[in-house]
Order: structure tokens, then sequence, then C-alpha cells
């Protein structure tokens, strides 16, 4: 258990200016060395190659990363490759086999649309927020994951924003409505009373009664699973900032105080808080960076001085941790990767201690936050 440090931005910004760098340079041999190739994880520090996906969620990131570095000095390369891989996956706007159209869309065509105004790439939001809704279970008033209509997974808290975007962009109160549905059900399901969070709920799709947690990625059913905690942190924020509702916020800052005081020092957390110590108890360098990217959203989202200084030190804390050689692969040669050290599905083996594209993503993210390049909201 550990508490925050108190990090000086003015001695941690050299390193994370360093970090965009390195990001910036890693991102664009990836686009020279595979072209319209869109990354999941690394295999021996490469993102090339041959194995199970389990699901195709994470072209947002790729494409997404390349917004957050054409938004640092508005390099028109950098324009360019946003633009170009946006496009190519505007089509899933229409996919109804995924629940990540939040990440798809939030990432890319949110930034390009706010950039210049163009009413096609607002349509483009509207149809994937509309998409998302197709998913929404009204007995169990939960949005189905991809894998099973009875399956709610913790993760569709960072897509349900895109529905509350598109339903006031449209004034569409239905639309509003079902993701509130859904918050409430994921909260009174998935989130625990100590702030911990379960990644899956079975319903009885003919009642649409609760019946249990399980998992797919945790340790069990029962335990702590440190990415599906991030993900619920950042995205009742998120929700917070579209519904002015307390009740987000409250669900935020529970899950922010429990990730930070089962966190070790550092605030770099194991893939699952409960994994016994041991060779499986390893870091999740991705759950990390969710949470350093949530964690500054929400000190600016709590109207509680005490907290937002928490949350602020909490997400330095985590950065200035990552911002090192363990963690960054800029001394580490063939590495294709910008950070090291992360988790995709342990149980498939999958992406074990490689790179990942959510933690490439929401690591750049909250660097650019902190540097000022990124607004919260």
């Amino acid at each position: 258990m550990a508490e925050p440090r108190e990090i000086d931005l003015a001695d941690l910004k050299p390193r994370l200016e360093r970090a965009f760098d390195f990001a910036g340079r890693q991102v664009r041999a990836t686009i020279e060395r595979t072209p319209d190739y869109f990354p999941i994880y690394t295999v021996e520090g490469r993102w090339k190659h041959e194995g199970e996906l389990w699901t195709d969620w994470c072209a947002g990131f790729h494409a997404g990363m390349m917004w957050l570095l054409a938004e640092r000095d508005g390099d028109p390369w950098w324009r360019a490759q946003a633009e170009h891989y946006s496009k190519l996956i505007e089509h899933k706007q229409h996919d109804r086999e995924v629940h990540d159209l939040g990440f798809i869309f939030m990432n890319t065509y949110l930034p390009w649309y706010r950039l210049t105004g163009d009413p096609a790439l607002r349509k483009v939001l509207i149809q994937a927020g509309q998409t998302l809704a197709l998913r929404f279970n009204p007995r169990g008033k939960y949005l189905r994951s991809f894998v099973a209509p009875e399956s709610l997974f913790i993760d569709i808290m960072m897509n349900v924003p895109i529905m509350f975007y598109v339903a006031k962009e449209t004034n569409d109160d239905a639309l509003y409505d079902l993701a509130v549905y859904h918050c409430r059900t994921t909260e009174r399901t998935l989130v625990r009373p100590d702030g911990g969070t379960a990644h899956e709920g079975i319903f009885d799709l003919r009642t649409g009664a609760f019946l249990r947690q399980t998992t797919h990625q945790g340790l069990s059913g029962e335990s702590d699973w440190t990415r599906g905690l991030a993900w619920s942190l950042y995205g009742y924020g998120t929700v917070f900032s579209y519904t002015k509702n307390p009740v987000d916020l409250a669900v935020a800052e529970r899950n922010a105080d429990h990730f930070i005081e089962r966190c070790p020092e550092g605030l770099i957390p194991p893939w699952d808080f409960d994994v016994p110590p041991g060779p499986d108890r390893i870091d999740d360098s991705s759950a990390g960076a969710i949470a350093a990217s949530g964690l500054w959203n929400l000190a600016e989202l709590t109207d509680d001085p005490d907290r937002a200084r928490r949350y602020r030190n909490a997400s330095l804390t985590i950065l200035d941790t990552l911002c090192t050689d363990h963690y960054l692969a800029w001394n580490k040669p063939g590495w294709e990767g910008v950070l090291m050290h992360g988790v995709y599905h342990f149980h498939k083996k999958l992406g074990v201690d490689e790179s990942v594209m959510w933690g490439e993503y929401f690591f750049l993210e909250a660097v650019a936050k902190v540097l000022g390049i990124r607004k919260p909201f």
C-alpha cells in the first residue's frame, strides 16, 4: 500500500517531453514499417505477428496517438497520418459486433471534429453512438458485451460516453436515458462497496435479473482486475462530465481511492491486485497509464481540494514511475512499442509483459494532458 508522492512538475516535465518525442518516433516507425496496420499487442516487442486477437477493438488507439502527436505542434505530416488512419476505421461506425465504439471514435473522430467542425465527421460520431445503443438490453438495462447477450463488461464504461456525447449533440433524451440506465446497472452490479470492480456481470435474459459477477481477464470473478478498475475510474469521471450527477463522481472517486490504496510504491499495479506473490504477480503498466489519465481528469472534476491534490499527485507519481528505463523502451533497441510491461489477457497468454495499444495511447494521452497539449474535457 502506497500514497502518491509530491511530484515537482518542473522536474518531471523534461522526461515527459522526452517520452512524447520517443512515442512519436516509435509510432512513425510502425507506420513506415507496416502501413495501414493496426497493432494490438507485441510479441517479444514486435507488433506484427501471428496469433489470436480475441476481439478487434484497438484501432482507435493507434490513430488516436497520431491525433495527439498532431496536436502537439500542428505538424502536417502527423495530421495527414491521423486523418488517413481515421478514415480507415470509419466503417466501424456501423459495427454491431463490438462494444468498443467509444474507444474507436472518441479518440479519433471527436478530436478531428473539434478541430474542423466538419459536419461529415459529426455524422460519423452520431452514427457510432446510435450503433452502440443497439446493444442495450431493455430487461437488464445494460449494454451487452461482445461475448454474449447476457454479459455486461466494466470496460463499457469507457464506451458509453459516446452515447452521452451524441445525446447532447442531437438532443436525444431517449438515448441519454439508455446511457444513464447502463451506468446505474453497472454501478449496482459490478462496482463493489470498497470501490473495487468486477470484470463481468451475467444476467438472466428472460427476467433481466442480475445473477453473478465473473471474469475473463481477472484472477477470478471475486478478484480485483486492475485494468477494469482503471476503466471504471476513468469512465465514471467522463460520464460525470456529461451528467453532472454527483453519484457518477462518487463512483469514480471510490474507484480512485481503492486503486491508490491497493497499489504498491510507484502506483503501478499488478494485473490483478489479488494475484499472490510469485512469478504470476507481474505489473500491468497499461492499467497504470489508464489510471494516470483518469486521475488527472478527476483532479479537475472534484470540488474537494484535498482530493484534487491527491489525484493530481497520484497521476504524476504514475507518470514519474513510467518515465523510467524499466517501463519505457527508449533504451531497448529493437522494441517497437513505447510502454513495456503491459498485460492484455493473462489466461490466454496474449500480450503478457508486452506493449499493448491501450497502454500506449493512454500513456501518451496522460502525458499530453499534463503538458497542456490536450484538455481533459
